[in-house]
């Protein structure tokens, strides 16, 4: 066996000492070098999908590498949180996070993974009002006449969401608790678009992207917005706050990665996000479709799931929201 001279043993010796502990650090710089995974956890024409690939498009050609969005729907989103959350912490797998995360924090006593402790923030990209969309063959066409209507037909009324615990789901539960109506929640484990435009279900609680065009051709009617202003995409829509003095509800988008990834990768791949949705094109597709550009660095991103987690924490307690 041949020996390696005490010399150069020496010299290895004090490069090992200056070496990170975690070996991302080493690939930092060339991050990234193959196809990002992107997890959603809807079907694909759901709202966090369509955001994820309008992003996806603008953020592989900044990078230079494929995005791939990988749907994994099911159980309000938990099962491609907990798959993301899961997954190698190296910057190539992503979760697109929503509003609904941070519901599911309080919601859910028993998920495999923690949301706020699993993730590292990496960068926002914008928030959207959710609305009330009907079947033109609904018969209240306005706010208050939807809240007259669920008045007189208590449990009579049904409206559609992606699932228990949704973003949408806990807009609903909070417009029913302001204005002491009993309508009834059918959770969707795939699209329920058809199913609305059809008339099977009259009624959803849903991201304005998801709706804004079957409402454009008229195939849907839009009886309110759950932000606190109007939305600019549908100017003439009113706000549920002009009826229901104090009710707010919004829903939110951004990139999350499994802790652990290296900071480095983390703020690479943050800069390549906020460069693509501060892009013109990109933000003038953000907000045909409804999403207002909120572009978060790391630290403002974390900031506000932490606050949002705070704010449905407390919604969901007082309305005393359980998982079916």
């Amino acid at each position: 066996m041949v020996g390696i001279p005490r010399r150069r043993l020496l010299r290895l010796a004090a490069l090992s000492a200056v070496l990170p502990v975690w070996p991302g650090q080493l690939r930092a710089d060339d991050y990234p070098s193959r196809p990002l995974h992107l997890i959603a956890g809807y079907p694909p024409g759901a709202s966090p999908d369509i955001i994820a690939r309008l992003i996806g498009d603008g953020l592989s050609q900044r990078i230079g590498q494929q995005l791939i969005v990988d749907n994994r729907p099911g159980a309000a989103s938990n099962i491609a949180t907990e798959l993301a959350a899961h997954s190698a912490p190296d910057g190539y797998t992503a979760l697109i996070a929503v509003s609904t995360n941070a519901i599911n924090t309080t919601l859910y006593r028993n998920l495999n993974f923690n949301f706020s402790k699993d993730f590292a923030p990496v960068a926002g990209i914008g928030v959207t009002p959710f609305l009330i969309a009907a079947n033109p063959a609904f018969p209240a066409k306005t706010i208050p006449e939807l809240i007259a209507y669920a008045k007189a037909n208590p449990g009579r009324a049904n409206f559609a969401t992606q699932g228990v615990g949704t973003g949408p789901h806990a807009a609903a539960e909070l417009f029913k608790m302001m204005t002491g109506t009993d309508l009834v929640h059918v959770p969707y484990k795939g699209n329920y678009n058809t199913d609305l435009l059809g008339g099977q279900i009259p009624l959803a609680f849903a991201p304005i992207a998801q709706v804004i065009e079957y409402i454009r051709d008229n195939r849907l009617r839009v009886l309110g917005v759950t932000t606190a202003a109007r939305s600019d995409a549908l100017p003439d829509t009113p706000a549920i706050a002009e009826f229901v003095p104090g009710y707010e509800a919004s829903g939110w988008y951004g990139i999350v990665v499994p802790t652990g990834t290296p900071p480095e990768i983390v703020d690479k791949l943050s800069a390549a996000i906020l460069a693509t949705v501060n892009d013109p094109p990109v933000k003038s597709k953000l907000v045909a479709i409804g999403v207002v550009p909120k572009p978060m660095t790391v630290a403002e991103f974390g900031k506000f799931i932490a606050d949002e987690t705070q704010k449905w924490a407390k919604v969901i307690k007082f309305a005393d929201l359980k998982v079916d």
